[in-house]
């Protein structure tokens, strides 16, 4: 019964990375080659992750810290990523094929961020 367990967590793993790696490559614009890679690999990469802490602690040698660690910085830290990337894009206006929101272009006169200049002696 954990053999079909792993089994699918593995597959379901591979599966979600590829369907991540495709939406990389084929996509057209930052924002929709963000948004395929991040959320696909966030479960695929997890889900091997999972996979593997349960394996090795059925193994006998106990659920590992390091393991643990490792799923929880990517679960907390691939969402906060690819909304910072997506906030940088938009504050440098990167082209995409879709307009931008109304309110977001309005925030964004509102809050003035100007871009930060480089004195030169």
């Amino acid at each position: 019964m954990l053999d079909i367990l792993l089994s699918v967590l593995i597959l379901t793993g591979a599966i979600f990375t590829f369907i991540g790696s495709l939406g990389l490559a084929r996509l057209r614009d930052f924002y929709t080659r963000l948004h395929g890679p991040t959320k696909a690999t966030t479960l695929g990469v997890g889900s091997l992750l999972i996979a593997s802490m349960i394996h090795f602690s059925a193994q006998g040698e106990g659920v590992s810290l390091h393991e643990i660690l490792v799923t929880l910085f990517l679960f907390i830290t691939a969402p906060v990523s690819a909304h910072l990337l997506s906030k940088a894009a938009l504050h440098r206006r990167v082209e995409s094929q879709a307009q931008v929101p109304a309110q977001i272009e309005e925030a964004e006169t509102q809050t003035h961020f100007a871009a930060p200049t480089v004195d030169r002696l």
